[in-house]
């Protein structure tokens, strides 16, 4: 949909992420600046051992008016300042991000200024551009995207142009490290603490399986690994399991997913040659081991290796925000009041909006 044009003031932006159990929320200068950010992190989902989608949208709601008004007071501005409101439309929890785009929709709509519509996966890849990371990052690229909910490489052609190299065919890695971390009694999210009981362990105390290791394309398969480490502790009963053996465990998962990574990797370079950076995003790029190797990878096919700081590794605003402002560089003028949110959004139906 095309109507509303950005402003010549270049005002700055404000950018809400709801798309799964943290509520962001920041404001970015039209040249990409981060001026205020802010993330309220859910716990109830703790003691559940996995986000529940009504819940997650109530904390949202309870969240957000609050959060904006503090990211605001940070920035030392109204919401009249703000020239453009984005918001992650898709894809997510659909009560997540009906009630993030609702709300930046409804600030956009009082104040008579656009609303940019923004897809959460865009928003992962294209994060390595902004500014404030210095790493002066041209087309094309290549992103692996790992996170609870995604795992894929792609050819980062320019803005609303992406390639689709390969992408899991059943759980993603992120899912799969949570789902590992159940087992072994670590609770959730699992991610962070597998990673850091691994530290304790042997990575090669078990020989686990590396899924479509060699195979050709870089397509992605965790299902068999998940359900070798569940036939590797059924052995041990259903009493607590000891801390070494947790831990070699861990430790030997881990390995294994990130050979598979590595492989998949040099698999997708060779898919994408003219890639001028390797960049992991999303939130299990904050695995150390992962990006260790994925360094190595990269080094091997002499380009830069590119990962985003922690905190705009897992979901936030500011990615949300830098998306938007991508489009507005290209030079789209969208307004996408009526575009609505939806939990399946592929990048390949993200086409530039041009005026």
């Amino acid at each position: 949909m095309h109507g509303m044009s950005y402003s010549p003031s270049c005002r700055p932006l404000l950018a809400i992420e709801t798309s799964c159990d943290d509520t962001g929320c920041a404001i970015l200068s039209h040249a990409g600046d981060i001026l205020a950010e802010g993330v309220v992190s859910q716990k109830d989902h703790e003691i559940l051992g996995g986000v529940v989608p009504e819940i997650a949208a109530r904390a949202h709601l309870d969240a957000l008016p609050a959060l904006v008004r503090t990211v605001l007071d940070k920035a030392g501005l109204a919401l009249p300042d703000i020239d453009t409101f984005a918001a992650t439309t898709g894809p997510g929890l659909i009560g997540g991000l009906i009630v993030g785009s609702s709300y930046a929709k409804g600030l956009a709509m009082a104040l008579g200024r656009p609303f940019i519509a923004v897809n959460h996966i865009e928003a992962h890849i294209l994060t390595p551009r902004l500014p404030s990371l210095g790493a002066g990052l041209r087309f094309p690229y290549l992103t692996m995207l790992v996170s609870g909910g995604h795992c894929q490489c792609v050819s980062v052609e320019g803005t609303g142009h992406y390639v689709r190299l390969g992408g899991t065919i059943d759980d993603a890695a992120g899912e799969a490290f949570d789902k590992v971390a159940k087992m072994l009694g670590l609770g959730w999210p699992g991610g962070p603490a597998l990673e850091k009981l691994a530290l304790e362990g042997r990575d090669d105390a078990f020989d686990l399986p590396r899924p479509l290791r060699g195979r050709d394309g870089c397509d992605f398969s965790f299902s068999g690994l998940k359900t070798a480490v569940s036939r590797l502790i059924e052995p041990q009963g259903k009493g607590a399991l000891s801390r070494q053996f947790a831990a070699d465990v861990a430790a030997s998962f881990q390995r294994a997913v990130a050979d598979v990574m590595a492989d998949r990797a040099e698999h997708a370079l060779a898919l994408a040659p003219a890639s001028t950076a390797l960049v992991v995003a999303g939130g299990v790029a904050a695995n150390q081991m992962l990006r260790a190797r994925l360094e190595k990878v990269a080094a091997r096919h002499g380009i830069p290796f590119i990962a985003p700081p922690l905190r705009l590794c897992t979901d936030n605003a500011v990615m949300v925000g830098w998306a938007a402002l991508e489009r507005l560089h290209a030079g789209e003028t969208p307004d996408e009041t009526d575009t609505a949110a939806r939990p399946r959004w592929p990048l390949s139906e993200r086409q530039p909006a041009h005026a």
